[in-house]
């Protein structure tokens, strides 16, 4: 942990607010599509694995922590609000979706923040033809942004950000950055982030005032640990890799622990990065 250590007082709920990255309650989710794409079926009547059952439970348990945080409780995500909300009906949290570049507040209000749509036109054409010349590849279009899959065809995955990157290097000022992820390769606007999106969220009721504390897993994630720890709150990275975050959960069963520990008695840390 850069800087001096720290030590955190966990059982503060009435001052935090938690921002989630919605990998960590969704990844469970793309798990089933891809059975579903190999003829396999999960349900409830069949054992689960862990991994899929922890995601579920993290889901199950959001309600309850947002009341816990008088609605002090956001999803934080490079998906589109819609899916989102596909994904958990009902929820109805605030969400900020596509890195930022749509916000849903608390009472429901929706803010769109876009950028040069002619040059978002010729990547998503890039982008579909790519895909259509390479099986295994999935292109999401969210809307703001692109992202390319590429978990069927890993092999690929330095030949889709060159050929990604070589197209945006021809139009130079177009405002649009590349991004790697779990997997994948994805373009979204160069101003905003998930950094951007948590501190928008901040400045707003029920947020303003409290201290932030962001769950991530990805590498996207990281502008919104950097922004937290910024504004005097915690970021916790959620299994193994380099991070700035200063805490650390091993796996989505721990973030699925520690939130159920704190609802019912909030004395669990999550360990401390050296």
């Amino acid at each position: 942990m850069p800087g001096a250590e720290r030590r955190i007082d966990w059982r503060l709920p009435a001052v935090w607010t938690v921002l989630f990255a919605v990998s960590i309650a969704t990844r469970t989710y793309v798990a089933v599509a891809d059975e579903a794409r190999r003829g396999h079926v999960i349900s409830f009547g069949r054992p689960l694995t862990e991994e899929i059952t922890s995601h579920l439970v993290v889901a199950a348990l959001l309600p309850a922590l947002s009341r816990a945080l008088g609605g002090a409780c956001a999803l934080v995500t490079g998906r589109s609000v819609t899916d989102v909300d596909a994904l958990f009906p009902g929820l109805q949290l605030p969400i900020s979706g596509q890195h930022g570049c749509e916000q849903r507040d608390v009472d429901g209000t929706i803010h769109l923040y876009a950028k040069n749509r002619a040059m978002l036109d010729r990547l998503r054409t890039l982008f579909a033809s790519f895909a259509a010349k390479h099986p295994g590849f999935l292109l999401e279009d969210k809307g703001a942004t692109l992202a390319l899959h590429y978990r069927q065809a890993p092999e690929l995955a330095g030949t889709v950000e060159q050929t990604v990157r070589g197209a945006m290097a021809e139009q130079p000022g177009h405002g649009y950055l590349v991004q790697g992820g779990k997997e994948l390769v994805e373009v979204r606007p160069e101003s905003r982030n998930k950094g951007t999106s948590i501190r928008d969220f901040m400045r707003k009721a029920p947020f303003e005032g409290r201290i932030p504390v962001f769950v991530g897993d990805d590498v996207g994630d990281e502008h919104g640990f950097a922004l937290v720890q910024r504004l005097g709150g915690e970021g916790i990275k959620v299994g193994p890799g380099n991070t700035r975050a200063r805490h650390r959960l091993r796996d989505v069963a721990a973030v699925r622990d520690w939130l159920d520990m704190f609802l019912v008695a909030p004395l669990f840390h999550p360990q401390q990065n050296p």
